[in-house]
């Protein structure tokens, strides 16, 4: 938050050795850490939108003129087998309203891509393969960095300092001396640039610390390390899941759901049933679809269909409100529903982060929740760049301007904020091991260096 401060405020500011060894720690992470936070406000910002961005990209593959008689869902996924013969057919969605398109999603070796079909005529309006949706890139991007694991961890190092910025930021911002709420909670216009410019990123910084961390703590429970655990530790506290949610006893699968199919966070630890095999003539796709209409999923729900005989067709449907979450699972010969399960049937946590989620990605109430996550996202690119203006600002012709400090091991309360984040949050941890490292063989016994970071 307070990355830098000019050299009035510097004078002004106090000068204990807590103040000087949070403010280096403060700026160290900004230093490091916010251009990634940039890159995440940016990308984010953009995901907000995905529905309106998609609904003005692929309008054409969307749009059908709604008729009085629909094809089968059969036929229309033989269609899409005649068009791609050396391919597999892995899900069908039959689309939300009578004038949105039915989409085919198949798979190869090769590549993966949804088809587009219309549901009157079962002509082929077009075809998308993943790896060219724009919105697709743009979450690899936000998730990943388009690195796979080695950028899941890395943005979720980022995720979690950024905590650590918030907590250093308002411990720098919180006012001691200062009388009045200029430079506290509005920035200081006429009195002179240099503390205009720390107001900049000081003010707003604490305007949207509630927002960020929000946006931060939703975030959290799809990364790949720290979010997995927490799932596994939800799912093993909450008992397994409840009993109403199988048509039967419940089965004992190494299968999880988010194995065969794109489900709810909520879910995607659930086992997975298996179909009985008893030489019977597997349901047909037509059939599929009328139960998950009977069983009132939300109409944007997707079939994803077995790929083996013990496989279970699964229905899937996460539309803009938690609430109207839905999993099920049906055996592919009888059509039996062997698990149904659905936000009522959420745990405490997962109703928390189903609607966090839901939140985070700007859907649960509409452009408001759009509008008041773009603010957000905007206020995180200003103190960064504004922080980082300020270092540009104040930064010495030779080392890195931090100020110097006593160690962090000598300032009991700071260590112990930090023992606790980097035992909740264990790549924090693993990260300040790898600083003191750094900073015991390489920084303090090299003179230049110690210098340049005025260790």
């Amino acid at each position: 938050m307070n990355l830098i401060q000019t050299e009035e405020t510097v004078k002004k500011a106090p000068t204990s050795s807590a103040y000087r060894t949070i403010w280096r720690w403060h700026f160290y992470a900004g230093i490091i850490f916010a251009p990634f936070l940039v890159m995440l406000a940016v990308t984010g910002s953009i995901y907000l939108f995905k529905p309106q961005i998609e609904n003005v990209l692929y309008q054409s593959y969307y749009d059908v003129t709604p008729k009085a008689d629909r094809i089968t869902a059969t036929e229309q996924i033989n269609r899409v087998k005649a068009k791609y013969p050396d391919t597999f057919v892995t899900s069908y969605r039959p689309g939300e309203s009578d004038n949105r398109s039915s989409e085919v999603n198949i798979s190869s070796p090769k590549m993966s891509a949804t088809v587009f079909v219309n549901p009157y005529s079962g002509k082929i309006i077009g075809t998308l393969p993943d790896g060219d949706r724009i919105m697709n890139k743009i979450e690899e991007i936000h998730g990943e960095l388009m690195a796979g694991t080695t950028g899941d961890r890395i943005v979720e190092l980022v995720a979690c300092w950024a905590i650590v910025l918030i907590v250093t930021g308002l411990f720098l911002w919180f006012p001691r001396k200062q009388k009045g709420l200029s430079g506290v909670l509005f920035p200081r216009l006429r009195q002179g640039k240099k503390l205009f410019r720390r107001d900049l990123h000081a003010v707003p910084a604490f305007w949207i610390t509630a927002g960020m961390l929000f946006l931060i703590l939703t975030g959290l429970p799809w990364s790949g390390f720290w979010g997995t655990n927490f799932q596994s530790l939800v799912t093993n506290q909450g008992l397994g899941y409840p009993p109403s949610i199988w048509g039967g006893e419940a089965p004992k699968s190494t299968l999880q759901t988010k194995d065969i199919a794109e489900v709810p966070w909520a879910a995607e630890t659930l086992d997975v049933p298996r179909s009985k095999v008893e030489g019977a003539v597997p349901a047909s796709i037509d059939d599929i679809v009328a139960i998950g209409k009977q069983q009132g999923m939300d109409p944007s729900f997707k079939i994803s269909i077995p790929s083996d005989p013990s496989g279970v067709y699964t229905l899937s449907a996460f539309p803009a409100k938690a609430q109207d979450e839905a999993t099920i699972h049906l055996d592919q010969y009888s059509g039996a529903v062997l698990a149904d399960y659905r936000y009522d049937n959420y745990g405490v946590v997962g109703k928390i982060v189903a609607t966090g989620i839901t939140l985070h990605k700007g859907t649960e109430f509409g452009w408001f929740n759009q509008l008041i996550s773009l603010l957000i996202c905007l206020g995180i690119i200003l103190v960064a760049v504004s922080g980082f203006y300020l270092w540009l600002k104040r930064k010495p012709s030779k080392g890195m301007g931090a100020p110097k400090g006593p160690k962090a091991f000598m300032l009991k309360g700071f260590l112990a904020v930090l023992v606790v984040l980097g035992i909740v949050f264990p790549l924090v941890g693993l990260s300040l091991l790898v600083v003191w490292l750094l900073d015991f063989f390489v920084i303090r016994r090299i003179p230049s260096v110690r210098r340049f970071f005025n260790a």
